[in-house]
Formats: structure tokens, C-alpha cells, sequence
């Protein structure tokens, strides 16, 4: 019988070991590797044209989704995406850049957010009028409640879609009081605290009636500033006793809220791109958008808000309420 040749076996075998050998050799001595990142780093905001071939430039500037001063994860398979607050005020300051910028228009559909993100868009877009004199204009799309609606009252006219929902001006804190299941399941929870009340509202124990006039009395005062921003709008005829009526948290079809002189007109955002053009002198302005590369929009009906690809899908997106707070939001 005829012998086996296994030398180009052992060979092999052997440059193999050699192989791992030298690598864990480099790794010990500190050498470096080329590290090619699976998703490339974020880039700055681009502009992009939708339509138009004038000299002047409306920025479309979308305020979509849940309002909060928090970023959305990318999860495993997607890059993390900044907040609203940084989005919008990174958009503002290369709008302020743009000589040839002459108006801007918020595209809204959001159900609002946190107090202080949507306070913060709200200061953001004031400051900006002031400092440049451009006008912003809002249209609300499917949706522009509570902090949504704060955030229009910024502009100089707010537009609503004929089948758009608005209002729900008011302020919400939400918490679960889970002291019985924890009970049923064998759970007890204990806390240390330097005085009474630092665990207020917490979900392991119904609240005091002092706990519950505590976050009344700042639930009261935010929903005073919220009446204020209302009043000192652009556009606004009410005075304050018939704003308190009707804002007590609910919501209004786009017919209603004109009734209500919540906003200024019905539309669409034709009609609010057409009125804005004819108001700049420039019939054929221009209309642009801002995106991050690789998000890609072509008419001004893309996409209002930045997604991750799958990231997203398996994510689901932050939700704002998981980290609680006080909140200007419209949750059915």
C-alpha cells in the first residue's frame, strides 16, 4: 500500500500556527491596525433644491416627531442621530449663513415633547427672527399639538392642513403606580432618602395629596408660560380670558382652531410656499431643504423625519417618556 504524504499537511498546519503567533505578537506590542468603521461618521447638514429656479431661497425646515433634547440611538446596525433641539438650532445657524436665504417655513407634524425642548426651538426661532428679520411661517401638517403648537407660535403666520389636528394646550406628567403588583409578585422596595419628599412621585408608592399639589403647582406655572407664548404670537387676536377657555388640553380639527383663532389660516403647503413667494417678490423662489448626506428627499413632501434604515426598525425609536418629566404632549 502506497504511503500518505502529509508534509503539505503539516505545512499548513504549521503556517498557521505561525500566523496567530505573529498577530498575538503585534497586538503585545501595541502596533496598530487599520480600523475600517462599518457606517461612516455624520456629516454636516447639505443643502438640497426641491424646486425652483429663482434668485431668493425658502428653506423648508421640518419639526417631525417627538420633540426632546435627546438623540435617537442607532442601535447595532445604525449611527445615532442628534436630537431636534441640536438639529434645529445646526440648521438655523446655516440658514443665518445664507445670503440668498429669504424665508423660512416649519413643517410640522409632531404631537410635542418635553417642556424645555420645545421651549428651547421656540427661543431658537425667535432669536433667529430678530436676528436676521427673515420670515418664518409654520404650516402644520397631519399634527401640531401641545409642544408642536408651541413651537408654531414662534412664527409669523401658522397654516394649518384642512384635515390637520392642533391644539392640546396644556401640560402632562404621567406616572405608574406599580406598589400592588410588586406586592403580588413577592417585591418590596425600600428607600433611603434625606428628606420626605425626595422621592416624589415615585412608582413604588401611591403619591401624598401634598406630593400631588407640589407637581400641580409647577404643572401650573408651565402651562401659564405655555399661555404666554400663545399670547405674545405673531398672529394672535385672543385676549387671555378667552385663550384659558379654550386651552384646557384639547385638541382641534384645522377648521376648529381657525374658529378658535389658534391659527391664522387653512391649507396647504402649496399654498404657504405660494404665499411666501408672492410676499418675497419672487414667484419662482427657490425652495430648499437641509439633509445629512445619504438621506435623500425629492419633492416637499419627503420624509420629515431622519431615519436610521433598519437601525430604526429594530430600535423603534426613543421614546421621550421613558425618562418621565413634564411634558408638552398629546399622547391618545
Amino acid at each position: 500500500m502506497a504511503k500518505v504524504n502529509k508534509l503539505p499537511e503539516v505545512l499548513a498546519m504549521r503556517y498557521v500556527f505561525c500566523l496567530i503567533c505573529l498577530l498575538a505578537l503585534l497586538l503585545l506590542a501595541g502596533c496598530a491596525f487599520v480600523n475600517v468603521p462599518l457606517l461612516s461618521p455624520p456629516s454636516p447638514l447639505e443643502e438640497q433644491l426641491l424646486e425652483g429656479e429663482g434668485s431668493k431661497k425658502i428653506l423648508l425646515l421640518d419639526i417631525s416627531g417627538t420633540i426632546s433634547e435627546e438623540g435617537k440611538s442607532g442601535g447595532l446596525l445604525g449611527r445615532s442621530s442628534a436630537s431636534m433641539v441640536s438639529l434645529i438650532r445646526e440648521s438655523l445657524h446655516k440658514a443665518e449663513k445664507d445670503k440668498d436665504l429669504a424665508g423660512i417655513i416649519l413643517r410640522i407634524n409632531s404631537p410635542g415633547g418635553t417642556v424645555t425642548a420645545s421651549d428651547i426651538i421656540h427661543h431658537d426661532i425667535s432669536e433667529f427672527k430678530k436676528r436676521t428679520k427673515i420670515p418664518v411661517q409654520a404650516c402644520i401638517m397631519s399634527t401640531g399639538t401641545s409642544g408642536g403648537y408651541y413651537v408654531a407660535a414662534a412664527a409669523d403666520r401658522i397654516t394649518a392642513h384642512p384635515t390637520a389636528i392642533t391644539g392640546s394646550i396644556g401640560v402632562i406628567l404621567m406616572k405608574f403606580n406599580v406598589e400592588g403588583l410588586m406586592g403580588k409578585i413577592g417585591v418590596e422596595e425600600q428607600t433611603i432618602k434625606s428628606g420626605d419628599k425626595k422621592d416624589i412621585l415615585s412608582p413604588f408608592r401611591k403619591a401624598t395629596p401634598e406630593e400631588i399639589r407640589l407637581g400641580q403647582e409647577i404643572i401650573d406655572q408651565l402651562y401659564g408660560r405655555f399661555l404666554d407664548v400663545v399670547m405674545a404670537r405673531p398672529g394672535n387676536t385672543l385676549v387671555r380670558e378667552e385663550l384659558q377657555k379654550i386651552a384646557d388640553g384639547r385638541i382641534y380639527t384645522a377648521g376648529q382652531a381657525l374658529k378658535n383663532k389658534l391659527i391664522d389660516s387653512t391649507g396647504y403647503l402649496d399654498d404657504v410656499i405660494r404665499g411666501m413667494r408672492e410676499s418675497l417678490g419672487d414667484k419662482n423662489a427657490r425652495i430648499v431643504s437641509y439633509f445629512r448626506p445619504g438621506n435623500y428627499k425629492g419633492s416637499i413632501y419627503a420624509g420629515t423625519v431622519e431615519k436610521e434604515g433598519l437601525a430604526e426598525l429594530l430600535t423603534g425609536g426613543a421614546d421621550v417618556l421613558s425618562g418621565g418629566g413634564f411634558m408638552y404632549l398629546w399622547r391618545p
